[in-house]
């Protein structure tokens, strides 16, 4: 516990800087145009999938029982995890705490790496066992699915690294630089949250 509050505790040597005003939308305005296109994108999928859900629920019923749950809820707990010490690291960044937050970011990298090395021990053993996006719908959908938001995580993991980039540097980093990455990333984690739903949990 000490050494967690040594590694990620207060830098009171930074100047603090003004807290963004109440109502302030964080981040770039073209990622937000970007994050509701994607959203829109995978609700398209959604749809899609509860309605050929409920034309065969059976077989989809059956299919989801093979799915690793355990990895699944890893996943979650790992994803949001990350999500959290991203925003205490925009925090930290918002209020010129930029050793702070360069460190909880490096954590939130730390675990977003870990949810596509979990993601391959979950592929690896279904797909050797049969289980491919020929078998039927639900492994079509669960594999196009899982595998497009598999990309955004590896996408936002540069961008974490973008992020840690511009906190080590010289300067302070513009604060809507910080958000935006920030922004992606949360958004990754709400896109995971309904498909672990989805494809996990629905019955």
């Amino acid at each position: 516990m000490m050494g967690v509050t040594v590694g990620l505790g207060v830098d009171t040597a930074e100047t603090p800087r003004t807290v963004q005003p109440r109502g302030h939308l964080p981040g770039e305005t073209s990622m937000w145009f970007f994050v509701i296109g994607d959203l829109l994108i995978f609700a398209a999928y959604f749809v899609s999938y509860m309605y050929y859900r409920g034309q065969d629920h059976a077989v989809f019923l059956q299919s989801q029982a093979q799915v690793n749950l355990s990895v699944g809820i890893v996943n979650t707990v790992v994803l949001l995890t990350s999500s959290l010490f991203v925003a205490l690291g925009t925090s930290a960044a918002r209020v010129g705490r930029t050793a702070e937050a360069r460190r909880w970011f490096c954590a939130a990298l730390g675990c977003g790496v870990a949810f596509p090395l979990l993601k391959m021990c979950e592929y690896i053993p279904e797909i050797t066992a049969g289980m491919t996006p020929g078998t039927n719908l639900f492994f079509m959908y669960y594999f196009v699915m899982t595998g497009m938001h598999l990309c955004h995580v590896l996408l936002g993991l540069v961008i974490l690294c973008f992020v840690i980039r511009a906190l080590r540097g010289p300067t302070t980093p513009r604060i809507s630089f910080v958000e935006t990455g920030a922004t992606y990333w949360h958004m990754v984690d709400v896109l995971w949250l309904i498909l672990f739903a989805l494809l996990y949990l629905m019955r």
